[in-house]
């Protein structure tokens, strides 16, 4: 008699050793993304620039200028020579486009000279000339913010403002009145004016963590004052509150750096 029981037996051997085989194959895992993370754009960074200065004011002044019976004639209104510039501070990139930073600058000592005349109103007669002389320097101290507006090729142009105070100082101050064979000078003197300053520029990204920065600046610097002017001859001085520069500013051309700490 033929047994059933083997085959059905054997066959259900087989099958239950199949059956973990192709729920193996059937299973396949819930792949786990790994979390992205959020682009990090904020952070501290120092900065450092050297540069040249284009310096100009408005004007010339003193309490003796407009005397009455003379006429006073600019005949060089007078101007700063070029002179450097050097700074640094600290900052913090708050996104992609804005930060802010605070600086500290010296600027250099600059020359000036102007020349003018002096003719008496009766008769126009030339009563004397004054040749002028001096040298201005600066402390500025300035809280920028700026605008990036974004990267091309490595290259990221900007624009920003800043306010602040400039300590103004103007010494050797020489007035030569060769016509005459007189003159006058006048001690050196500072003080604090308040300041602000205009900016433009692009920085390159050297690494993923310095910046090459080439800069303009318009900066505005207040006033600055001499001393009380004293003639060389102590018979002819007279009170006075010393010769004052008028609204003094400066374009600005700097090369600098930024590093970023993360």
């Amino acid at each position: 008699m033929f047994n059933f029981r083997m085959p059905l037996a054997g066959a259900l051997l087989l099958g239950s050793l199949a059956v973990p085989a192709v729920a193996a194959d059937l299973y396949e895992p819930v792949p786990v993304e790994a979390p992205v993370a959020a682009p990090q754009y904020g952070g501290w960074y120092l900065r450092g620039h050297v540069g040249m200065s284009n310096q100009k004011h408005k004007g010339l002044d003193y309490d003796y200028f407009d005397v009455d019976g003379f006429t006073q004639n600019w005949l060089d209104d007078g101007d700063f020579d070029s002179a450097p510039i050097g700074g640094g501070g600290v900052g913090y990139q708050f996104n992609n486009w804005l930060r802010a930073d605070v600086t500290a600058e010296f600027r250099g000592k600059s020359s000036f000279h102007a020349l003018d005349s002096f003719t008496e109103d009766a008769t126009g007669d030339l009563v004397g000339t004054n040749s002028y002389s001096a040298t201005k320097s600066e402390w500025l101290l300035l809280a920028n913010a700026y605008v990036d507006l974004g990267e091309f090729r490595g290259i990221s142009p900007y624009i920003g403002a800043g306010i602040g105070a400039s300590r103004n100082t103007i010494s050797n101050f020489n007035d030569t009145n060769v016509f005459a064979g007189g003159g006058g000078y006048a001690p050196k003197d500072s003080q604090w004016e308040f300041a602000y300053a205009l900016h433009a520029g692009l920085g390159y990204a050297v690494t993923d963590r310095l910046m090459m920065d080439l800069g303009y600046s318009f900066v505005h610097l207040g006033d600055g004052k001499t001393g009380e002017a004293r003639n060389y001859d102590a018979a002819f001085s007279r009170p006075n509150d010393g010769f004052t520069f008028k609204d003094l500013y400066s374009h600005d051309f700097k090369l600098g750096f930024r590093y970023k700490f993360n």
